[in-house]
């Protein structure tokens, strides 16, 4: 509790110790959410046969790029990537239309079928039809061995647009009326008034969107197994993995294999290759997290 005496806050001594036990909770925290990261980076740039040794923490004992140069000289790497990229931006962007017109439909007050649809949406969270199925169906829809069956698919997302709906109720209804009294229609409040007030779950709903399409690599191998030029990176990653695993895990196996590399240093690239686009895009995110915490505050 503070208290102020000669124009001074005085801070009692229970508040100095929650300070420093949150400081110190909130390092512990930090680190141990670091060093996973910066464990694998460290592997990533060590020698694979001296990794072997172990006793590699956050700074690499004998440098090299093999690994990395292992995982780049991976046959359609290239193309897996420019795919791979062309899905999550193209998926986000239409993923975030869909779902935000969606939610924007369904959060209207005088919309007749809003819970009607909403159960049903929410139904489709717990119950779908099956591998098989949604295989068969995909292929009579002409999306196998297509790129349209990376986008379509996830353009719309039950979880979503619960999430988006949930944010848009929470912003006051006199921003829309007042906008109706002028003349403004539906699409023009979506466009003008809810859509910029709704960037922070925008951005929330993205980033879901984009890390999912980035990681994602059992439809490439389930839709588009046999087109070269529709692989992805994750798909391609995954089958770098499994070849190099399977040549065994000895020193020498490795050597002979692949220069100096083994499993575990690969993996280690691949895992630092895969995450550090969505590393790079979430500080640019991150802020819209932080100004949109109050937005919605206001109330009638």
């Amino acid at each position: 509790m503070e208290t102020r005496k000669n124009g001074k806050i005085k801070t009692s001594a229970w508040d100095k110790v929650f300070v420093v036990c949150n400081t110190l909770f909130m390092v512990a925290f930090v680190v141990i959410t670091l060093y996973p990261v910066l464990n694998t980076l460290a592997i990533s740039l060590n020698d694979g046969t001296d990794a072997l040794r172990g006793g590699i923490y956050l700074w690499p004992r004998k440098w090299t790029f093999k690994n990395y140069i292992t995982v780049l000289e991976k046959q359609n790497l290239i193309t897996g990537a420019y795919i791979t990229v062309a899905r999550t931006v193209i998926g986000t962007l239409l993923a975030l239309a869909a779902n935000a017109l969606l939610a924007f439909i369904v959060s209207r007050k005088n919309f007749l079928f809003k819970r009607g649809l909403s159960l049903f949406w929410v139904i489709t969270m717990y119950v779908n039809g099956g591998m098989i199925p949604t295989f068969l169906l995909y292929k009579g829809l002409g999306l196998t061995n297509s790129f349209w069956v990376y986008v379509i698919p996830g353009m719309f997302s039950a979880f979503n647009m619960l999430v988006i709906r949930t944010y848009m109720t929470g912003i006051p209804d006199s921003l829309e009326e007042s906008a109706q009294l002028d003349g403004a229609g539906y699409m023009t409040i979506f466009l003008k008034i809810i859509s910029p007030l709704c960037k922070p779950v925008y951005a929330t709903v993205a980033l879901f969107v984009a890390v999912g399409q980035w990681n994602s690599w059992f439809d490439a191998m389930l839709y588009n197994r046999m087109s070269t030029n529709l692989t992805t990176l994750q798909y391609e990653l995954m089958k770098l993995l499994s070849s190099v695993t399977n040549q065994g895990t000895s020193a020498e196996a490795m050597k002979n294999a692949a220069g100096t590399v083994t499993p575990t240093s690969v993996r280690a690239a691949a895992t630092v290759l895969t995450m550090l686009p969505i590393i790079c895009l979430y500080p640019f995110l991150q802020r819209y997290f932080v100004t949109g915490l109050t937005i919605g505050g206001v109330k009638e």
